[in-house]
């Protein structure tokens, strides 16, 4: 029995923003509730609502740039940098630059919307 999984076929979340996501491993994907892993771009002039997770998120920006507000402080990430929030910030992710924004993000546990706890 193979003890690895190659993942060539991520579940392609459905958007209404624009926003690519697609998970290659988490509950939507492969059921794994552990961690969920997915490679998004975000187009510019994007954003989420502010949320409070009930998970901690890792990203990575691999071209362009990421603005995070998190507790009220504005964080901008570009290629090569990551950060960790952990789960209970308040945070709005986005995008107001004039580039695509393509990045990693890994959510522990997995990522489910009921979690995120959005703001209408």
């Amino acid at each position: 029995m193979k003890k690895y999984t190659v993942q060539s076929a991520p579940f392609v979340v459905p958007t209404t923003d624009g926003k690519l996501i697609e998970e290659h491993h988490g509950l939507a994907s492969t059921g794994n509730k552990t961690l969920s892993i997915a490679h998004m771009i975000a187009p510019p002039g994007w954003s989420e609502p502010f949320q409070n997770p009930e998970f901690d998120e890792y990203t990575y920006v691999i071209k362009g740039k990421k603005q995070f507000i998190i507790d009220g402080e504005t964080v901008v990430l570009e290629a090569g940098q990551s950060i960790v929030i952990q789960k209970g910030a308040r945070i709005q992710y986005s995008n107001p630059f004039n580039e695509p924004c393509e990045y990693l993000a890994v959510c522990t546990p997995a990522f489910q919307l009921e979690m995120a706890h959005r703001e209408e």
